[in-house]
């Protein structure tokens, strides 16, 4: 068989399965929609004809008087959204009576929260957030340190990427949403050798998508079920340099999933299993494992602090591997849940370098990371 006769049967069964993912991604929402249809009214596009009576009451009264019929809470959690006063009434004193901004936005005839599940193209947030330590995540970051081991030196490690939801049927909380999204992914992992005319030693690209969904009964849970593709590449000013190095044309394609439990809200344990369909030079099995301490809500400008361990093991490595250990401050918007980080970095095992994976080596730095 010759080598074009090759491309085109690579191609052919690349295209097989990209279809089959596509295929398996659409069963999975519409069945999630079929799932959670009915769990949550649709918006009340009518007030009810208490609203009516309530107005024309309000209207009739003079300063001084007392109301005692229905009142709206304006989609205060755990209050109904009309109340009826039976100890006391609503005073209307003879002065104005001052009504907040907040009030005056929010509809009170609307269910108050943000619980209702609807389809939603390119949501804000994660479902299943992305493992905060881990350097095989698709995320924005730059990391600068000192390496120890093989070809010890400075460098500076950078990701360029990160995970973007496409589609969610959900609701619309933009920090823990609930509900099942599609997401897709991409990242460049590039070394560059600071000392040595900060040459680029090496690159690893990955690209994927994702399922991601909570559950309704347990919403501190959460489960993802993806495909990624990974290779790794050495770079040309190193080929220059070392020309007898043994370049290796490491890649894979990996079948992951993963399931994550918030124990609190500031804290998290994961677990993950990948198995690789095709691989050159790597084996199939990989583990994935964690715990995190960091924030999930809004932080304002001073934000807070954070914490976090990654463990993982492949077969490639007679199930050795690397740790890391991340620990710094946090910021996440008042907005959406992107998260800021900024802190130190400890890495110990196979080289996160994927052309290097057989290297041990140790990383001491500082580290800049950016999930959205």
């Amino acid at each position: 068989m010759n080598s074009e006769t090759r491309d085109n049967l690579t191609l052919h069964s690349a295209m097989r399965i990209a279809v089959g993912m596509t295929v398996c991604l659409l069963f999975g929402a519409t069945s999630a929609q079929a799932q959670y249809q009915g769990q949550y009214p649709p918006p009340i596009q009518e007030p009810p004809p208490y609203q009516e009576a309530y107005h024309r009451d309000l209207n009739s009264i003079i300063p001084g008087d007392e109301y005692n019929g229905p009142r709206p809470t304006f989609g205060l959690t755990g209050v109904s959204h009309l109340e009826q006063v039976q100890d006391e009434g609503l005073p209307f004193p003879d002065r104005p009576i001052e009504v907040s901004e907040y009030e005056l936005s929010q509809d009170p005839w609307c269910p108050p929260g943000n619980d209702y599940w609807h389809w939603q193209l390119l949501p804000t947030g994660q479902i299943f957030r992305t493992f905060l330590a881990s350097g095989q995540e698709s995320r924005l970051a730059v990391k600068i340190g000192d390496l120890s081991g093989f070809r010890g030196t400075t460098i500076l490690d950078g990701n360029l990427g990160g995970r973007f939801g496409v589609v969610r049927f959900g609701n619309d909380d933009p920090f823990l949403p609930q509900g099942v999204q599609w997401d897709v992914e991409g990242s460049a992992k590039v070394r560059l050798d600071i000392p040595n005319d900060v040459d680029v030693r090496s690159a690893d690209f990955r690209a994927g998508t994702q399922l991601t969904w909570s559950y309704r009964d347990a919403p501190n849970h959460r489960t993802r079920f993806g495909y990624y593709h990974l290779s790794s590449h050495l770079g040309d000013e190193f080929l220059l340099k070392n020309p007898t190095y043994d370049r290796l044309n490491y890649s894979r394609d990996v079948i992951i999933l993963g399931h994550s439990v918030f124990l609190s809200e500031r804290t998290r344990v994961y677990g993950q299993v990948g198995w690789a369909f095709f691989t050159t030079v790597s084996q199939p099995w990989e583990l994935e494992t964690g715990f995190e301490w960091a924030p999930t809500q809004p932080t304002g400008f001073r934000g807070e602090p954070f914490f976090a361990i990654d463990g993982r093991i492949r077969q490639e490595l007679d199930w050795g591997g690397a740790f890391t250990v991340q620990t710094g401050w946090a910021w996440i918007g008042d907005d959406a849940g992107h998260l800021l980080r900024i802190g130190l970095q400890y890495y110990n095992g196979a080289s996160s370098q994927l052309s290097f994976y057989q290297k041990w080596e140790q990383q001491v730095g500082f580290g800049i990371w950016y999930d959205f």
